[in-house]
């Protein structure tokens, strides 16, 4: 599992590889879709950007795992969205204001299931916790925030 300061890099390179190539490349990582998410700091109060892979998009709603690579602490972005869900997600497209929920039940085990078989990774990610990696799912926020 990389640490914290080598994904803090990682993110930061991201974030300079998109606007270095104009939004042209960093929106795709090994066949999945990038998505720049801001969180709300639920100390801070302050935005808070990460770059995350979303292995489903369906009918303008997105899927994101809070794996943090198996890790057996949450990542910081969903304990953010825990405390307020309402966040913005950069896309090539553009910037959306959207409402974060989490799967429950049924509904994040097929989520779970569709996303673990077209990415295995994430499978072997949850293997090295016992935590039970939250699937999040992205809704557009039709309301004002």
């Amino acid at each position: 599992m990389p640490n914290d300061s080598f994904m803090k890099l990682a993110n930061t390179l991201h974030r300079a590889l998109i606007k270095v190539s104009a939004g042209k490349r960093g929106w795709d990582f090994y066949g999945m879709p990038v998505i720049k998410l801001t969180t709300i700091g639920r100390v801070s109060g302050k935005d808070r950007s990460v770059m995350l892979t979303s292995p489903i998009k369906s009918n303008g709603d997105i899927c994101l795992v809070a794996s943090k690579g198996g890790d057996d602490r949450h990542p910081e972005w969903y304990l953010n969205l825990l405390r307020d869900p309402r966040v913005k997600v950069e896309v090539p497209s553009g910037t959306k204001s959207m409402i974060a929920t989490i799967a429950e039940g049924n509904e994040r085990e097929l989520l779970w299931n569709q996303i673990v078989s077209d990415f295995p990774n994430y499978g072997s990610y949850q293997e090295k916790t016992n935590r039970e990696i939250p699937v999040i799912i992205l809704k557009e926020n039709s309301g004002t925030s």
